[in-house]
């Protein structure tokens, strides 16, 4: 059996990076999928959405797997739009046994207007509510929802963060609010025995953080600079010898979190971060 068998899982931003990661590895374990994504360009992000053929490629991995996917396009940021889609999905698998509200943005740079700080946090912490608030209707009896954080939830705020610019502090908040969110839903879920956890990442290998702008962030001396010459400065904040981690790694505690191993896990913030928050502490 499956760490997932039989579970049917909801994720936003399915249609790459860490959601695809996701998606194909519950498949592998087991699971059914609904994959949502907007699949369309967002235009405070800075940088290019997934496409239509990325969710369909997603889709296919999963049939590969040998499970069953349902697939809709929808914006977290429209609630009616994602509650028709969950809705569907749940209409054709059943029931939703895990949700993971992944879909973010990331924009970098500085001299962004304020529509960057507040379309980010429309996404990333809108949009997760709004993921979250949909689904519950359809929770099955110890339900798991994991939240995608960040590190730059516990991160204290740096000199560097105003040439980050107004989608990092965006991004920030909503990420910070989301730790409280995850501790007072915990205990509103606990009696009907539903979970929710969430992952605290570092960078990770993904098209929202491995792009022109970002790179352009930590590397404004250089015309083009590549994932090569940020790695220094990226290392410079992890205890152990690394730049960034890898989708998969973040991909094994959303797995965890998943299958029934954690029944009893809930409210906790798992970091995955090489380090880079206990150097804080030093």
């Amino acid at each position: 059996m499956g760490r997932a068998e039989n579970k049917v899982v909801v994720i936003t931003g399915a249609a790459r990076g860490q959601g695809r990661s996701h998606a194909v590895r519950l498949a592998e374990e087991g699971a059914d999928i609904i994959a949502i994504d907007i699949c369309r360009d967002i235009d405070s992000a800075g940088y290019g959405m997934a496409g239509n053929e990325d969710l369909e490629e997603t889709a296919r991995l999963v049939k590969d797997a040998g499970r069953r996917v349902v697939v809709r396009h929808a914006d977290v940021r429209d609630y009616g739009a994602l509650r028709a889609a969950i809705e569907e999905g749940v209409a054709e698998l059943g029931k939703i046994d895990v949700l993971i509200p992944n879909a973010g943005i990331l924009p970098m740079g500085p001299d962004q207007p304020i529509t960057a700080f507040t379309g980010t946090i429309d996404v990333n912490l809108a949009g997760v509510l709004n993921t979250v608030h949909a689904a519950l209707p359809h929770f099955n009896e110890g339900v798991s929802v994991i939240i995608v954080g960040s590190i730059a939830s516990f991160l204290p705020p740096m000199p560097s963060d105003v040439m980050a610019g107004a989608g990092y502090a965006g991004y920030r908040f909503a990420k910070h609010v989301l730790v409280d969110y995850v501790k007072a839903l915990a205990l509103q879920l606990a009696p009907t025995s539903g979970r929710v956890n969430s992952v605290h990442p570092t960078t990770v290998d993904t098209d929202m953080a491995f792009n022109k702008s970002m790179f352009q962030t930590y590397r404004p001396d250089l015309d083009d600079p590549t994932v090569e010459d940020v790695a220094p400065i990226l290392s410079a904040i992890h205890a152990m010898p690394i730049s960034h981690v890898t989708q998969a790694d973040v991909t094994h505690a959303v797995v965890y979190l998943a299958s029934d191993e954690s029944r009893y896990v809930t409210g906790s913030q798992i970091k995955i971060d090489g380090g880079a928050l206990a150097m804080q502490h030093l």
